[in-house]
């Protein structure tokens, strides 16, 4: 009880930590939130922050990691803090896309910036900011995404309803709890957008947003969401280039908390079509990261499996045919280790892994995938960690 105890009062200092620092990274500790993705030739790319420098890194398994490619964004910050991290992705014709959120002069304020590549990386296009808004306010936390029909779908939380309705009504913040969930389409790689458009309101203020690509267009997003009377649960929904088909409550721990756990979820589908989706949350007073099935359109099914450390945190989530694999960080006082639980039948059995430790400062992991290929990408102050599982 003591144990468990102390480390939710370090969870909760953790949480006011990432709030307050959340605008500007880089005080005093490294920058190392890092993101990874396969590119369609099969090497492993990684974007990430060094020395205040946006860079990305190509590894392949002949020569391990070549040189930081540094890209030139004018000198402009780089948000590398909680769940804001810079982003890689990859589309077809060689298309490659980094975006990240550069801070702003007011705290908690932000715009989404994206680099496009024409030439598999080599060079890029850009920055350029997505949203149409341009109000100093909050666009933060973009997640990006190609389609399987090759839409180019950017997702990021936003303030300006909040805004306008706090404005509206005397600066009285109770009137719209959270922020908003809204994305934007391109047909063409980021050479030209749709409008700004809402998936909706009441969104939690500072954690990531999970993307699925759909079968035949589309994505499945999952984010925390906040619930009336401050419960901060998950919600789903499925976005097309004609917008939002349905809003779906994907967990229910009905916790109640009057501020963001900068823990954001992950999704992966299932063979038949659903969803395996992982999440920090607390439930009648025991906080834990949680494994569970959603059905098609995003509702809860079947039971909820805590996974087997009461200390794991920032969980991602990967999925290939009756595989799964979900990676996480768990602290435990002097060392962070890193850690992995694997499923070959579908989520029915799990087998607990133990992938490496560090005294250091260190990111949360995350997973890239290729087809049966599936990387846990874990960086440090030492290194940047590859676990192929296999």
């Amino acid at each position: 009880m003591v144990k468990t105890y102390l480390f939710r009062v370090i969870l909760l200092l953790m949480f006011c930590v990432e709030s307050a620092s959340a605008q500007h990274a880089g005080h005093g500790k490294p920058q190392l939130a890092t993101s990874a993705a396969f590119a369609p030739g099969g090497a492993l790319w990684v974007a990430g922050v060094h020395q205040g420098r946006l860079f990305i890194q190509k590894r392949t398994s002949q020569s391990g990691w070549e040189d930081r490619q540094f890209i030139d964004n004018g000198s402009e910050a780089v948000s590398t803090s909680g769940d804001n991290r810079p982003k890689i992705v990859f589309g077809p014709k060689d298309a490659v896309i980094l975006t990240y959120t550069r801070p702003l002069d007011k705290p908690y304020t932000g715009e989404i910036r994206m680099l496009r590549s024409e030439d598999g990386g080599r060079s890029f296009f850009g920055p350029f900011t997505v949203h149409d808004d341009r109000q100093i306010i909050t666009h933060r936390f973009e997640s990006v995404l190609f389609d399987e029909r090759g839409d180019l779908y950017t997702f990021w939380i936003d303030k300006r309803d909040a805004e306008r309705v706090w404005a509206g009504n005397q600066g009285d913040m109770s009137s719209y709890e959270g922020a908003a969930i809204y994305y934007k389409v391109s047909p063409d790689g980021g050479k030209k957008f749709g409008p700004d458009l809402k998936v909706a309101d009441y969104s939690c203020e500072c954690c990531r947003i999970a993307l699925v690509a759909e079968q035949g267009g589309g994505v499945a997003s999952l984010w925390r969401h906040v619930y009336p009377g401050s419960v901060r649960d998950h919600a789903f929904a499925r976005v097309d280039r004609d917008g939002v088909s349905g809003i779906s409550r994907a967990t229910e721990d009905s916790w109640v908390l009057k501020a963001c756990p900068h823990h954001g979820p992950g999704l992966a589908r299932a063979t038949n079509g659903e969803f395996h989706a992982i999440w920090f949350g607390e439930k009648e007073g025991h906080q834990r990261t949680r494994y569970s099935r959603l059905r098609h359109d995003g509702s809860p099914k079947g039971r909820v499996i805590d996974v087997p450390d009461d200390r794991a945190e920032h969980a991602d989530i990967a999925a290939h045919g009756k595989r799964i694999v979900i990676a996480w960080r768990s602290f435990d006082g002097e060392r962070t280790r890193l850690r992995a639980w694997i499923s070959d039948d579908e989520g029915r059995h799990f087998s607990l892994r133990e992938l490496s430790s560090s005294n250091r400062e260190n990111d949360h992991p995350r997973i890239a995938v290729q087809g049966a290929r599936i990387a846990i990408v874990w960086r440090t102050e030492d290194d940047i960690q590859v676990h192929e599982i296999r």
